[in-house]
Formats: C-alpha cells, structure tokens, sequence
C-alpha cells in the first residue's frame, strides 16, 4: 500500500531505491546492575571501546578523499572532542561507580542528562548539535556490543525482492535509499563508495551536521521524519522528493513513473544552471549584481568558487571557537585559518564576522549562565566581544595580518548603541598598533556592521557615518523585530520574513545605504531564498549573500529580472497590509 511519510526538506532532489534501514544502537541497551568488585572491568570496557571509537574516527579522518566536503573534517574533529571531554567522562563514570550501572545504562544515562540540556538552548544551531552527541554515544555503543558500523552493515545486508517488486526492476543494480533514526557526518562518507542515492532520518532539523553534509554533497534528503525508520519495511521501494520534504513508500507504477519524469528533468535543470557558473550575474536592464558565500570555515571556499561566487559575504568566525572546552584559538591559529580562507578565494574579497558566541552560544557547557531568562537578549556577539577585550583583539590582531594576503573586510555583528560602535573602533585602532609595535604585517581592511536589531535599522544614518558598508542579517532581524522565539514551536508559524515591518526596516536600510553610496547586502535565509530574489532587487539589493548551493539558483532569478519594472511592483507590495498576496504577481 502506498503511503507518505513528510518530513523537513533539505537537500534538493529527487531519490527512488530499496530502502536500507539503520537501527539504533540506543533501541537495544542492556540496563543492568553490576557489583561491586565489577566496577573496574565496566569502566575498562568503556575506555577501550571509547578508544577504539578514537581510532576509527582518526582513520577516516586520514583517509577523507579530496573531494570530500569540508564540513565532514569538522564534524569528525567535533566528535573527537566529545569523546576526549573530560566532563563528559567523569560524568559516565559516576554512573558506575555510584549507581552502579552498567557500561551501555549509563552512557544512555549521560546522554539523556546531555540532551535535556541541548532540548534547552536558544540557539538553532547549537541545539541540534545534540545529534553530534547521541552520534558519538552510538558509536561507542555499537563498540561495547561488538557491532559493525551502521551504514557498512546496512549496505552488506542481503536484498531479497518480493515478488510484487519483479515487475517495478529491471536490474538487481538498483539504488538503495538510507532510512535511520539518525545518520552521522561521518558515516555518510560511505555514500561516495556506495550506490545510497539519499537518506531519510526521524530526527534532525535544517541547520544540523547531516543536513549541512547533505546539500554540500547535492544529496537528496529528508529529516526530521518522526517515525520514518519505524514505518518503513527494509527493501521497501521508496521516493525521497528533497524538494518538498517527502517519502513515498511502495509507490504505484503511475507514481513510480512521475517521479521518474521529475527526476529526469531535476537532472537536466541541474546541468542548465551548472551552466550559469561563469555567466555574470547582470540583470535584463544590464544591472551588475553580487552574488557572494557564506561559509563556516577555510574549506568552504572550493564549494564557493565551483558555484561562481565572486567573493565571501560572510565567514561565520566563531565556529574557531566553539566545543573547544574553556581553551580559545590563539592569535597564530586564527591568522592561519582567516589566511587560508582569504588565499582560498583566490583574490576575491572575504567578509570574515568577529566572533558571535555569548549567553545563547556558550563556548562550552560550563561557561553556560543558567541566569539568563532569555538567552537571546543578552550578552552574545559584540557585547561579548567588548566585555572580553583581550579576547577581541586577539581576534582583530589575527584578521588584519590575513588581510595582507587579500582583500578583507570585518563585519561586526549585533551592534545597537553608538556607545558600542566607538568601542569598536577603539579596539581596531588599538589592535593596528600592537601589531606596528612588533613589526608585524598587516592590511587595510573594510569595516562593516550587521543590521540584525531593530535599533540598527532605525538608526542606519548613524552607522553608516561610522562604517564602510552594512550587511543585514534578516534571521535574527525577522525574530527581534516580531518577538518570535524561532526555537518555540508553538510559534514558529509566527516567524515571518514577509511582514510588512520586516520589510520596511530591509527596505529604508537599502535605501539609506544607496543615497548615502554605501555597500548594503543581505546575508540571512532570505538572501538564498530564490522567491524573494525579485522583491529584493526591486527595493534595491545589490549584494546577496547565501550557502553556495542556493547561487546558481539565485542567478537566474536575476538573469530573469528586470529590475526597472520591478521597482514599482515592489514598493507595491511594500505598502500592502498581506505583501505575501502579492509576491507571485
């Protein structure tokens, strides 16, 4: 019987194969308790299979192929620290010890105790870095059982078809579709080796590891589908439409045959607007527009370019400084990493943002102030920043010697006073001069401020006296501007990038920026959104900046555009009470 399992779109496609499902080692764990005298042989067993986790995830660690996503280097890293977080390990061991559970119960335990404090953070981000945790539990789990690794077992697995299934193959070489609770990163490096064409998972969310490692990879995917694993029968024939966030289970021939037209012309779009990678982004009406990248760290830059960007937009700095346990990049690491990034692009400019962590971005678990109600509304980004200024100097220091490599610009985010302007200023002036006073290299660079607070956009005159271009971040300026907490569910259907105050604040910075002949781009979800490519040319973006995977789309969203006609129609539907009802005209 045909059936639809929805779920969250995030890797666009069209995937149809067997499915192959992947249990969850925290389905099967043995809860017993252990004496005594048996409390040294469980922690050993504990050490040794954490141990063996270590060296495997070392192993492919030294033997990524050159065409792996970057992102994959960093989520290994990221779970090598889980498993060396001396916390983390005591805690398990307390477990044992003192309650006397057994080595699978009390790591299941810890994480239990882990994940309720993920469930809790503000940040989208950082919450569902909970994945990164229960995928390193399973790993050290499948270790204490004596089981292969997930995706290796799955894909030795026999497939036997039914008998109802002959007709719908031509071949026993036929894709297999992944169906799991959850998919590690690094698991998913077998998909380079294998014949998986996608994966769906129960859980996950846009912003996770696996779903950042699945549109860099151009896989299409599906999370977040509750019960998928559960519902799924191993070898079922399955459709994965990574547009629309949808599993198809035993589809009909008629729907099997649809789904194959659209995969076909998924394909042939694909190669069109692969085409589009050297064709300059320039409107009918021979408008110039940039099309830039955000990225998260140096590795990033080889997507950016092989989807023609022309530069950076946005170099997300604080994941140098993130699940590092208390011990902060020092001056030498950072220059090397802002150096690599800026060398990567090949002389093209690289915005890199000064550090954004604070009270809903906790460096790590033990810097976490439980006192602050709302996380979102305290000290984070530039006001961390300026209450740890030996920390943001280090930072300021580490940039400018980059930029004797390149063309460099800082963005400074979630700036509200001019009081914290001059601060800033101050710090980059003082940063310039310790370096002159050792001797050091360094270049000019481009300062710029995030407009992401309503303050900033009602005061853009005032920044734009004190900085050489502005960037706005619609994400957080979209949550600020309506009080939607993106993390409440209950309100999530609140969030909305089309409401006329939303509008009006992007619209009057835009606007300000060009009367004042200023830089202004728009570095948020809604930059990389291609339904709203024409509404912002129309109110005057000039600059987009996006995941490298969205450009080529964007591109010929403006290719399309003639931004003369547009004008008109877009300070139409800025007036409208329901600018939604609009957009599609």
């Amino acid at each position: 019987m045909t059936f639809a399992i929805h779920g969250l779109p995030v890797a666009r496609g069209v995937a149809i194969g067997r499915a192959v499902l992947v249990a969850s080692s925290r389905l099967d764990v043995a809860h017993t308790f252990i004496r005594p005298d048996q409390v040294d042989s469980e922690i050993a067993r504990l050490s040794a299979a954490r141990e063996a986790v270590t060296e495997e995830l070392q192993r492919l660690m030294a033997t990524l192929p050159k065409d792996a996503p970057g992102e994959l280097a960093g989520v290994l890293e990221v779970h090598l620290l889980l498993l060396q977080d001396p916390t983390i390990r005591a805690d398990v061991r307390r477990w044992v010890t003192e309650r006397l559970y057994n080595a699978e119960w009390a790591l299941t335990s810890q994480l239990e105790v882990l994940g309720r404090q993920f469930d809790q953070m503000e940040d989208d981000y950082l919450r569902e870095r909970k994945a990164d945790v229960e995928q390193v539990v399973e790993r050290v789990l499948r270790h204490l059982k004596g089981a292969a690794l997930p995706v290796v077992a799955a894909a030795a697995a026999p497939r036997v078809p039914r008998q109802h299934d002959l007709a719908l193959e031509d071949t026993l070489d036929v894709p297999l579709v992944l169906v799991a609770h959850d998919l590690s990163p690094a698991d998913m490096l077998q998909f380079k080796q294998s014949v998986y064409a996608g994966f769906v998972t129960d859980v996950g969310g846009k912003t996770s590891h696996t779903a950042i490692v699945a549109r860099s990879m151009d896989i299409p995917a599906v999370v977040g589908a509750r019960s998928a694993s559960q519902l799924v029968r191993q070898d079922d024939w399955v459709i994965i439409d990574g547009d629309a966030g949808v599993m198809i289970v035993d589809p009909s021939p008629i729907i099997l045959a649809e789904y194959g037209f659209k995969q076909r012309q998924g394909e042939l779009e694909r190669g069109r607007l692969a085409r589009l990678k050297n064709t300059p982004a320039v409107t009918l009406d021979g408008v110039k527009i940039e099309l830039l990248a955000n990225i998260e760290e140096p590795a990033d830059t080889v997507a950016a370019l092989a989807a023609g960007a022309v530069g950076v937009g946005l170099f997300r700095s604080e994941f140098l400084f993130m699940g590092r346990h208390g011990k902060l990049p020092d001056e030498e690491e950072q220059y090397a990493a802002y150096r690599a990034a800026v060398e990567g692009m090949h002389g093209l400019p690289v915005t890199i943002r000064t550090v954004d962590v604070g009270a809903d971005k906790p460096l790590d678990d033990s810097r976490h102030d439980a006192a602050h109600l709302n996380p979102a509304l305290g000290r984070r980004a530039i006001r961390w920043c300026l209450a740890e200024p030996a920390m943001f100097l280090t930072q300021l220091r580490a940039i400018l010697r980059a930029a004797a490599h390149g063309k460099v610009m800082i963005l400074i985010p979630m700036l509200a006073h001019v009081s914290e302007i001059r601060q800033t200023l101050e710090l980059v002036d003082k940063a310039r001069e310790q370096l002159d006073q050792r001797g050091a290299v360094h270049g000019p660079v481009q300062l710029g401020a995030m407009i992401e607070v309503p303050a900033a956009a009602l005061s853009v005159r005032l920044f734009l006296r004190y900085f050489d271009y502005l960037s706005i971040g619609t994400n957080d300026l979209i949550q600020y501007t309506l009080a939607i907490d993106r993390a409440d569910e209950s309100v999530a259907d609140l969030y909305d990038q089309l409401h006329p105050a939303v509008l009006h604040l992007v619209a009057d910075t835009i606007a300000e920026g060009a009367r004042q002949a200023k830089p202004v781009a728009v570095c948020g979800e809604m930059a990389g959104d291609p339904g709203m490519t024409r509404l912002l040319l129309g109110l005057g973006l000039r600059s987009f900046s996006m995941h490298p995977s969205q450009i080529l789309q964007v591109k010929q969203e403006v290719l399309r555009a003639d931004v003369g006609k547009l004008t008109e129609w877009a300070q139409a539907v800025l007036a409208s009470d329901e600018p939604g009802a609009l957009l599609e005209v």
